[in-house]
């Protein structure tokens, strides 16, 4: 009898404990951590959250404007490091818009004069970028907190962002409902953007992370491939010409893998063009981006039609992050989106979602390294 209660003792024991240690150190509750990154001066409260992959590559992402804040992945010696630029308080973010890893909407890149005609309605945008509209306004979604809901996977942790932008704000139609999932596999970031409307609207989502693969230091020796046998050429305030140029024998040529600051000196301010893709249906590769020094590399996936390649031409020395400096051509960005002035431009791809609509997209960003 004593033996019996005994054995029926260890045998709860071994279930409390098993039952213990699944609830404290679950991979599904190790790899999604939250936490208060600060205030805004609104009285808004900001978190943080980190997702870890099965790989040990990290993810850093804050609610307010849905923002990218860190991706940190191995060089080739093993060594992780941040591989976007970004702030380490909120307060910079806040007081320095220059959209460091943030979501981008309604509208990314730029509306000429913040005009456009929709179903015989004239519609005027907030003009924040001289006479043009550009990455939603006064208030794009880079401004806002964004509702995050984590979902714990073992092997993709995952975080769904989700945004009412009510009818009229910044002048655009409908009530928009978007969502943003973040998920991380491997050494894959996917980003799965959904939106849905009453009104007929133009819509154009994008994620404006600025990378320095290296971690530091310039860019313009970062080796850059673009798959895309045209761009959309721009005026003087960076509005779209409506031509689409081809880029064979131009500076703007990175079918091959070519460096970033190999011809930049040619082309008037630096790079801040959009790129007509070669891509069919479904999902494909739109660029690779590679450090040699490093290592490290970064395929560029997704199902848009175009992709901006900026080279850092506006970052000035006065941001920073600790001891790193963010001066011009420190970090670059390769938006993936529909292209700039759509709604003006009616030989472009078409970016109004209808009612009944719902607006999908994915991009990949795939992290490795050149041993």
């Amino acid at each position: 009898m004593k033996k019996s209660n005994y054995a029926i003792t260890m045998i709860s024991l071994t279930l409390i404990i098993a039952l213990g240690l699944g609830s404290c150190c679950s991979p599904k509750q190790q790899n999604i951590q939250k936490e208060v990154f600060g205030t805004l001066s609104t009285g808004e409260t900001v978190d943080l959250y980190t997702l870890t992959s099965t790989t040990g590559m990290k993810v850093k992402i804050m609610t307010f404007g849905g923002a990218l804040v860190a991706i940190e992945t191995p060089d080739k010696n093993d060594s992780s490091t941040n591989v976007i630029l970004g702030f380490d308080n909120l307060s910079d973010y806040e007081n320095n818009r220059v959209f460091f890893g943030a979501l981008i909407g309604r509208y990314g890149n730029r509306i000429a004069k913040g005009k456009f005609t929709l179903d015989n309605v004239d519609y005027q945008l907030v003009t924040n970028d001289g006479e043009n509209h550009l990455h939603g306004g006064e208030k794009g979604f880079d401004r806002v907190v964004w509702q995050a809901t984590p979902i714990e996977n073992a092997e993709a942790p995952a975080l769904k962002l989700s945004y009412l932008s009510p009818d009229g704000e910044q002048g655009y139609p409908g009530n928009l409902n978007v969502t943003v999932t973040y998920t991380l596999k491997g050494n894959d970031l996917h980003l799965d953007y959904e939106a849905t409307t009453d009104k007929a609207t133009p819509i154009n989502l994008t994620n404006h992370s600025f990378y320095n693969l290296a971690g530091e230091g310039t860019i313009l020796d970062h080796e850059l491939t673009i798959n895309a046998a045209a761009y959309t050429p721009v005026d003087s305030t960076l509005i779209p010409t409506g031509e689409i140029v081809a880029v064979e024998e131009t500076p703007f040529d990175f079918n091959t893998p070519t460096a970033v600051g190999a011809r930049i000196d040619s082309v008037e301010g630096g790079y801040d063009h959009n790129y007509v893709l070669n891509t069919g249906e479904g999902l494909q590769l739109a660029a690779k981006l590679k450090d040699p020094k490093s290592g490290r590399y970064m395929e560029l996936l997704t199902t848009q039609p175009g992709l901006q390649f900026y080279s850092g031409n506006f970052l000035d020395g006065t941001q920073s992050c600790g001891q790193r400096v963010y001066n011009i051509h420190t970090g670059l960005c390769l938006e993936t989106q529909h292209f700039p002035d759509s709604p003006n431009q009616p030989q472009f791809p078409t970016t109004i979602l209808q009612p009944g609509e719902t607006f999908q997209s994915t991009t990949i960003m795939r992290f490795g390294v050149h041993k």
